[in-house]
Protein backbone atom coordinates (compact mmCIF):
# COMPACT_ATOMS: atom_id res chain seq x y z
CA UNK A 1 0.00 0.00 0.00
CA UNK A 2 1.07 3.37 -1.03
CA UNK A 3 2.65 5.15 1.98
CA UNK A 4 0.34 8.54 1.80
CA UNK A 5 -2.27 6.03 2.07
CA UNK A 6 -0.77 4.38 5.22
CA UNK A 7 -0.10 7.85 6.86
CA UNK A 8 -4.01 8.99 5.78
CA UNK A 9 -5.38 5.66 7.24
CA UNK A 10 -3.94 5.96 10.46
CA UNK A 11 -4.28 9.50 10.67
CA UNK A 12 -7.79 8.81 10.62
CA UNK A 13 -7.92 6.07 13.16
CA UNK A 14 -6.23 8.39 15.52
CA UNK A 15 -9.25 10.78 15.09
CA UNK A 16 -11.98 8.66 16.34
CA UNK A 17 -12.48 7.66 20.19
CA UNK A 18 -12.54 4.61 20.22
CA UNK A 19 -8.48 4.38 19.14
CA UNK A 20 -7.74 7.86 20.35
CA UNK A 21 -6.01 6.26 23.19
CA UNK A 22 -4.26 3.53 22.04
CA UNK A 23 0.01 3.71 22.35
CA UNK A 24 1.86 4.24 18.82
CA UNK A 25 2.92 0.36 19.33
CA UNK A 26 -1.09 -0.47 19.73
CA UNK A 27 -1.87 1.31 16.75
CA UNK A 28 0.91 0.26 14.34
CA UNK A 29 -0.99 -3.61 15.81
CA UNK A 30 -3.99 -2.34 14.14
CA UNK A 31 -2.86 -1.34 11.01
CA UNK A 32 -1.29 -4.16 10.42
CA UNK A 33 -4.39 -5.87 10.57
CA UNK A 34 -6.35 -2.93 8.50
CA UNK A 35 -7.46 -3.70 4.77
CA UNK A 36 -8.78 -0.74 2.32
CA UNK A 37 -12.00 -1.07 0.44
CA UNK A 38 -12.97 1.56 -2.35
CA UNK A 39 -16.71 0.85 -2.84
CA UNK A 40 -18.80 2.07 -5.79
CA UNK A 41 -22.53 3.72 -5.48
CA UNK A 42 -24.74 0.81 -4.47
CA UNK A 43 -21.69 -2.06 -3.91
CA UNK A 44 -22.39 -4.32 -1.16
CA UNK A 45 -19.48 -4.51 1.74
CA UNK A 46 -21.11 -7.54 3.50
CA UNK A 47 -23.90 -9.69 3.29
CA UNK A 48 -26.57 -10.20 6.18
CA UNK A 49 -25.61 -13.87 7.87
CA UNK A 50 -22.16 -13.86 6.24
CA UNK A 51 -19.45 -14.93 8.95
CA UNK A 52 -17.93 -11.93 11.21
CA UNK A 53 -14.57 -11.39 10.73
CA UNK A 54 -13.83 -7.93 10.73
CA UNK A 55 -15.76 -4.15 11.91
CA UNK A 56 -15.24 -1.03 10.14
CA UNK A 57 -14.48 2.61 9.86
CA UNK A 58 -15.68 4.84 6.75
CA UNK A 59 -12.97 6.51 5.86
CA UNK A 60 -14.96 8.60 2.88
CA UNK A 61 -18.62 8.57 1.44
CA UNK A 62 -21.51 6.89 3.09
CA UNK A 63 -22.73 3.52 4.23
CA UNK A 64 -25.80 1.77 4.82
CA UNK A 65 -26.84 -1.11 7.19
CA UNK A 66 -30.54 -2.66 5.99
CA UNK A 67 -31.85 -5.55 6.32
CA UNK A 68 -34.31 -7.53 3.62
CA UNK A 69 -37.80 -8.91 4.67
CA UNK A 70 -39.08 -11.97 3.64
CA UNK A 71 -40.99 -10.55 0.63
CA UNK A 72 -37.84 -8.20 -0.08
CA UNK A 73 -38.66 -4.98 0.91
CA UNK A 74 -35.59 -3.38 2.25
CA UNK A 75 -35.41 -1.97 5.67
CA UNK A 76 -32.85 0.90 6.51
CA UNK A 77 -31.12 -0.21 9.99
CA UNK A 78 -29.20 2.95 9.80
CA UNK A 79 -26.78 5.23 7.53
CA UNK A 80 -23.16 5.67 8.39
CA UNK A 81 -20.66 8.63 7.61
CA UNK A 82 -17.18 9.64 7.45
CA UNK A 83 -15.45 9.12 10.47
CA UNK A 84 -18.01 6.79 12.30
CA UNK A 85 -17.08 3.07 12.85
CA UNK A 86 -19.74 0.02 12.38
CA UNK A 87 -20.46 -3.62 13.23
CA UNK A 88 -18.04 -3.17 16.55
CA UNK A 89 -20.24 -4.52 19.05
CA UNK A 90 -19.92 -7.59 17.37
CA UNK A 91 -16.62 -8.63 18.29
CA UNK A 92 -18.61 -9.57 22.05
CA UNK A 93 -21.79 -11.34 20.56
CA UNK A 94 -22.02 -14.46 20.18
CA UNK A 95 -23.74 -13.67 17.12
CA UNK A 96 -21.05 -15.47 14.51
CA UNK A 97 -22.94 -13.56 11.69
CA UNK A 98 -23.42 -10.38 10.55
CA UNK A 99 -27.10 -9.63 11.51
CA UNK A 100 -27.23 -6.42 8.87
CA UNK A 101 -25.66 -6.16 5.16
CA UNK A 102 -24.06 -2.80 4.39
CA UNK A 103 -23.84 -1.20 1.35
CA UNK A 104 -22.27 1.93 -0.09
CA UNK A 105 -24.40 4.77 -1.16
CA UNK A 106 -21.84 6.65 -2.92
CA UNK A 107 -18.27 6.46 -4.02
CA UNK A 108 -16.56 5.20 -0.37
CA UNK A 109 -13.67 4.48 1.09
CA UNK A 110 -13.84 1.64 4.03
CA UNK A 111 -11.55 0.08 6.13
CA UNK A 112 -11.68 -3.44 7.92
CA UNK A 113 -9.81 -3.79 10.81
CA UNK A 114 -9.62 -8.11 12.33
CA UNK A 115 -12.22 -8.08 14.61
CA UNK A 116 -10.63 -11.53 16.71
CA UNK A 117 -6.94 -9.23 16.77
CA UNK A 118 -8.30 -6.31 17.92
CA UNK A 119 -10.36 -8.46 20.51
CA UNK A 120 -7.11 -9.92 21.58
CA UNK A 121 -5.38 -6.28 22.18
CA UNK A 122 -8.31 -4.79 24.42
CA UNK A 123 -6.12 -7.08 26.88
CA UNK A 124 -3.22 -4.72 27.13
CA UNK A 125 -5.57 -1.29 26.72
CA UNK A 126 -8.46 -0.62 29.84
CA UNK A 127 -8.94 2.51 28.37
CA UNK A 128 -10.12 1.88 24.95
CA UNK A 129 -12.00 -1.02 27.13
CA UNK A 130 -14.26 1.39 28.74
CA UNK A 131 -14.14 3.75 25.31
CA UNK A 132 -15.76 0.59 23.39
CA UNK A 133 -18.28 0.25 26.30
CA UNK A 134 -19.69 3.90 26.13
CA UNK A 135 -19.41 3.81 22.26
CA UNK A 136 -21.51 0.86 22.35
CA UNK A 137 -23.62 1.96 25.30
CA UNK A 138 -24.02 5.69 23.33
CA UNK A 139 -25.34 3.50 20.08
CA UNK A 140 -27.92 1.30 22.01
CA UNK A 141 -29.37 4.89 23.05
CA UNK A 142 -29.49 6.19 20.03
CA UNK A 143 -31.00 3.14 18.26
CA UNK A 144 -33.67 3.08 21.12
CA UNK A 145 -34.57 6.73 20.61
CA UNK A 146 -35.10 5.96 17.57
CA UNK A 147 -37.21 2.91 17.40
CA UNK A 148 -39.16 5.64 19.98
CA UNK A 149 -39.49 7.92 17.34
CA UNK A 150 -40.22 5.04 14.58
CA UNK A 151 -43.64 3.96 16.60
CA UNK A 152 -44.65 7.09 18.36
CA UNK A 153 -44.26 9.95 16.27
CA UNK A 154 -46.12 10.80 12.65
CA UNK A 155 -43.98 11.17 9.62
CA UNK A 156 -44.12 14.89 10.03
CA UNK A 157 -42.51 15.02 13.25
CA UNK A 158 -40.01 12.51 11.47
CA UNK A 159 -39.35 14.27 8.36
CA UNK A 160 -38.89 17.88 10.73
CA UNK A 161 -36.85 16.17 13.66
CA UNK A 162 -34.49 15.23 10.80
CA UNK A 163 -34.31 18.66 9.52
CA UNK A 164 -33.56 20.34 12.62
CA UNK A 165 -30.73 17.97 12.60
CA UNK A 166 -28.83 18.69 10.05
CA UNK A 167 -29.27 22.34 10.36
CA UNK A 168 -26.02 23.79 11.41
CA UNK A 169 -25.68 26.34 14.38
CA UNK A 170 -24.77 29.49 12.22
CA UNK A 171 -26.36 28.20 9.15
CA UNK A 172 -29.85 28.46 7.98
CA UNK A 173 -29.09 26.66 4.45
CA UNK A 174 -27.68 22.96 3.80
CA UNK A 175 -27.60 20.20 1.44
CA UNK A 176 -29.32 16.90 1.53
CA UNK A 177 -26.23 14.76 1.37
CA UNK A 178 -28.52 11.76 0.31
CA UNK A 179 -31.21 10.47 -2.17
CA UNK A 180 -34.61 11.71 -1.11
CA UNK A 181 -35.69 8.02 -1.26
CA UNK A 182 -32.70 7.15 1.27
CA UNK A 183 -33.95 9.68 3.57
CA UNK A 184 -37.37 8.36 3.41
CA UNK A 185 -36.29 4.77 3.94
CA UNK A 186 -34.58 5.77 6.78
CA UNK A 187 -37.25 7.60 8.32
CA UNK A 188 -40.01 4.30 7.22
CA UNK A 189 -42.20 6.58 5.14
CA UNK A 190 -42.58 5.99 1.36
CA UNK A 191 -40.74 8.75 -0.65
CA UNK A 192 -44.04 10.40 -2.15
CA UNK A 193 -44.93 10.91 1.63
CA UNK A 194 -41.47 12.46 2.49
CA UNK A 195 -41.83 15.22 -0.74
CA UNK A 196 -45.26 15.54 0.42
CA UNK A 197 -44.75 16.59 3.71
CA UNK A 198 -41.51 18.90 2.24
CA UNK A 199 -44.26 20.38 0.08
CA UNK A 200 -46.31 21.13 3.06
CA UNK A 201 -43.84 22.75 5.37
CA UNK A 202 -42.76 24.74 2.07
CA UNK A 203 -46.57 26.35 1.56
CA UNK A 204 -46.07 27.05 5.39
CA UNK A 205 -43.19 29.26 4.45
CA UNK A 206 -41.39 26.89 6.91
CA UNK A 207 -38.80 26.18 4.11
CA UNK A 208 -37.55 26.38 0.59
CA UNK A 209 -35.82 23.23 -1.39
CA UNK A 210 -34.61 23.83 -4.68
CA UNK A 211 -32.92 20.57 -6.10
CA UNK A 212 -31.01 19.28 -2.84
CA UNK A 213 -30.23 23.02 -1.34
CA UNK A 214 -32.99 23.32 1.64
CA UNK A 215 -33.24 26.87 3.29
CA UNK A 216 -35.23 26.62 6.59
CA UNK A 217 -37.40 29.98 7.05
CA UNK A 218 -38.79 29.92 10.12
CA UNK A 219 -36.87 27.21 12.38
CA UNK A 220 -38.94 27.62 15.76
CA UNK A 221 -41.94 26.53 13.43
CA UNK A 222 -40.05 23.49 12.57
CA UNK A 223 -39.18 22.74 15.94
CA UNK A 224 -42.61 22.63 17.00
CA UNK A 225 -43.26 20.21 14.64
CA UNK A 226 -40.65 18.29 15.61
CA UNK A 227 -40.26 15.89 18.72
CA UNK A 228 -36.71 17.67 19.36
Amino acid sequence: MPQKNISRIKENLKQHHLFSRLTELQLDRVYQHCQLHKLDDGQILFNQTEEVTAFYMVLKGKMKLFRLSPDGQEKIIEIIKSGEVFAEALMFSDQTDYPVSSAALSATEVISIDAKHFKNMLWDSTDTCLLLLGDMSFRLRKLINEIDTLTLHSGTCRVASYLVQEISEDKNEFELDMAKNIIAARLSIKPETFSRIIKRLKNQGILSINGNSVIIHDLEALKEQSII
